[in-house]
């Protein structure tokens, strides 16, 4: 029995498809009075705005998608699971607690922020020692993922200080992060069987 099922493929690549789908329609729907460089996401989510449904059901549908992809990722170590079905549960929350129609939540920004938080974290958490692990299991490309959220993280908030580009910021880590599941899980998949099952400390056995 293969260690990650090969429905995990579906669950992490679609996870990405919808979140790109969600602020591609629901942008369209909201014309030219939204600015994807300035304005982020969660604004076409807000109550109010013309493609609440859409972002909404886009960000629940990717909260869905990253813990079924936990539930299946048995290659992962179980902190990097958890870690990624946290962020999940985190897109599930953003979703039923959008922003209002004008001003900011303090609730849905921090619920953000953690979210953010455990995404960015999820591909060290996840790794394994040893060259027996799937690549993208392993610590240097791990390290790398996360390097790579971390400072998309830092870049938005530095838009964001700045009013600056923080659409072009958020898009950015989000996809980075709403992706590299589906990298994992391909990884695991390619991977030869007989060494596809490394040990849960992260030894080789």
């Amino acid at each position: 029995m293969p260690v990650v099922p090969r429905w995990a493929l579906l669950t992490s690549g679609c996870a990405p498809v919808l979140l790109i789908a969600g602020w591609l329609i629901a942008g369209r729907l909201e014309g030219p009075a939204y600015d994807p460089v300035s304005q982020t996401i969660s604004v076409l989510a807000a109550y109010g705005a013309a493609g609440f449904w859409v972002m909404t059901g886009a960000l629940f549908a990717l909260g869905v998608c990253h813990l079924l992809t936990a539930w299946g990722l048995r290659a992962a170590a179980t902190a990097g699971r958890v870690a990624l079905g946290g962020g999940g549960v985190a897109a599930l929350m953003v979703a039923l607690l959008p922003t209002p129609s004008s001003g900011g939540s303090l609730r849905h920004g921090s619920i953000a922020a953690i979210g953010f938080a455990l995404l960015a974290m999820w591909p060290v958490l996840a790794a394994h020692r040893g060259r027996s692990a799937p690549w993208a299991l392993r610590p240097l490309p791990s390290l790398w993922a996360t390097a790579l959220m971390t400072a998309g993280a830092i870049w938005f908030l530095v838009e964001a200080h700045q009013q600056g580009a923080m659409g072009v910021a958020e898009r950015f880590v989000t996809f980075a992060q709403s992706v590299w599941p589906f990298v994992v899980v391909a990884s695991c998949l390619r991977h030869p069987r007989r060494t596809q099952c490394p040990s849960p400390a992260g030894t080789e056995t």
